[in-house]
């Protein structure tokens, strides 16, 4: 079973020692430091990742985060690397569904805030698995959003979203449209066709975390 959680993990991990803890994220108001930080606390404070989805409690995830903020940099990064063993997630499966597309995302805001970045050549498989994710997830960012939506990935799949209307087409690659739904649409490479007002309003709608 490829890994793809395991291997984008390592990736981000070696790019976060590389770059330092002053580096650029295209994350607004987070440097490396502070997105080693958010992914420490998801994986090792339960209590606090309850913030990242519950907004009465963004203030104590906020806090915690922080708090891990301050701690030796190589320290954070030697804990993104290696996860607590006491972890669900020491699962290679459940490892996979709850983290192949979260350290795919998050390598790619730290990539992508460095001069000179180009996408990756991401393998079919990896493609595929992150297609595999793109029907819940466009769902669930778009099926408020006032268009008849079509999101395509060619060579892997098509699925309809949104709350109605006009149609809007959005093209890409499995990867640069799970970037784009997860609210990076400035940096995603992605097509996106349909009357101006729709398709401007979708660039710049909050998506994602």
């Amino acid at each position: 079973m490829p890994r793809y959680a395991e291997s984008e993990r390592q990736s981000l991990a070696d790019l976060l020692v590389t770059l330092g803890p002053e580096a650029p994220t295209i994350n607004e108001g987070w440097g490396t430091r502070e997105l080693a930080a958010h992914l420490v606390i998801r994986e090792r404070r339960p209590d606090a990742a309850v913030g990242l989805v519950v907004r009465p409690l963004a203030g104590y995830t906020e806090r915690m985060l922080r708090r891990a903020a301050r701690r030796p940099y190589p320290e954070l990064v030697d804990q993104v690397r290696h996860p607590p063993r006491w972890s669900p997630l020491s699962s290679v499966w459940l490892d996979e569904a709850a983290n192949g597309m979260e350290f795919f995302v998050h390598h790619e805001d730290v990539r992508r805030a460095q001069p000179d970045w180009a996408p990756r050549d991401l393998s079919p498989g990896h493609q595929a698995f992150l297609w595999k994710k793109l029907p819940l997830l466009a769902r669930m960012a778009l099926r408020r959003f006032p268009a008849a939506l079509l999101v395509q990935a060619p060579g892997y799949g098509e699925t309809s979203t949104g709350a109605g209307g006009e149609p809007v087409r959005l093209v890409g690659s499995p990867g640069e449209l799970v970037l784009f739904l997860m609210g990076r649409q400035r940096v995603a490479r992605t097509q996106l066709t349909g009357p101006n007002t729709m398709t401007e309003r979708l660039r710049t709608t909050r998506l994602g975390a």
